[in-house]
């Protein structure tokens, strides 16, 4: 498969693993997210990959990807995974030198794509720092003129964000737990969807989600990630219904730890290029 195939089955294989506790995946739904928006969104975006694939800059192959991707009806599927997966996708390699050297080189131009791209679908996002009120993402095309005057690179975006976003994070942290979920994902046994729902719930027992943070509270992202290491205990101990309740019970109460199943997107891509086969 090429890169651009290996991302798009990267989205698939993310949103097949369960139990996933608060997202979608293959055995629950949201009321107006469904199981298949989300395969249709791996679908629509193949074509933004593949612009990523052929070396087109970021900005642009990630607006691609985004506008493909909203081409169903349940809205934003994968906005930050593909914020993830357009720069693995141009590396040189599969390795954090090469993605940050990929998202250091980013320009004004990619910035404005960016931005562009939340003209497509409806993302949650954090007000922005402190006067940098005219560099908020929510503006869309109409931001750019500032980004322009001050210059900013879509790195240089990803820098105001990475302190309450953790896509934006690793954009700016050499990708650390991309890499992390790729290795971890490498060791198990087993499919490699299961696998991904095993490091789905080890990651969101290890740091608060700052997407739950942005939607609920930093106090409610704390309290998913007490739980998860509740129910990740249990599973080790051999008692897996305690996963199966949590992961139910986050779905009742509309809680949904995206930037974890992102991050975890983007290492089942790392993963397949490494030779890890479904």
């Amino acid at each position: 498969m090429t890169p651009a195939e290996h991302a798009q089955l990267a989205l698939l294989l993310e949103v097949a693993g369960t139990p996933k506790p608060g997202n979608v995946d293959r055995e629950r739904d949201f009321p107006d997210l469904r199981f298949e928006h989300f395969l249709a969104g791996a679908v629509g975006s193949g074509a933004g990959l593949r612009a990523a694939e052929a070396d087109a800059p970021v900005g642009e192959a990630f607006e691609e990807a985004v506008a493909g991707m909203s081409q169903q009806g349940g809205g934003n599927t994968q906005f930050g995974a593909l914020l993830l997966l357009v720069p693995l996708v141009k590396a040189d390699d599969r390795s954090p030198e090469a993605v940050t050297e990929v998202v250091e080189a980013t320009t004004v131009e990619d910035a404005a794509g960016f931005y562009r791209a939340f003209e497509h679908v409806d993302v949650a996002v954090s007000d922005p720092p402190e006067g940098t009120d005219e560099f908020d993402v929510r503006r869309g095309s109409d931001a750019i003129p500032a980004l322009e005057e001050a210059g900013l690179t879509l790195y240089d975006v990803m820098e105001l964000g990475a302190d309450e976003d953790g896509i934006a994070y690793e954009w700016t942290h050499g990708f650390e737990r991309t890499f992390t979920v790729a290795e971890r994902i490498e060791e198990l046994d087993g499919g490699i969807s299961a696998r991904a729902a095993q490091v789905y719930l080890e990651q969101l027992a290890h740091e608060p989600d700052t997407f739950v943070a942005k939607r609920h509270g930093k106090k409610t992202a704390e309290s998913v990630l007490v739980r998860a290491q509740e129910a990740l205990q249990e599973a080790r101990e051999g008692n897996p219904e305690l996963v199966t309740a949590f992961a139910e019970s986050l779905v009742d109460d509309g809680i949904n730890p995206g930037t974890t199943a992102d991050i975890v997107a983007g290492g089942l891509f790392v993963a397949l290029e490494r030779g890890v086969s479904p």
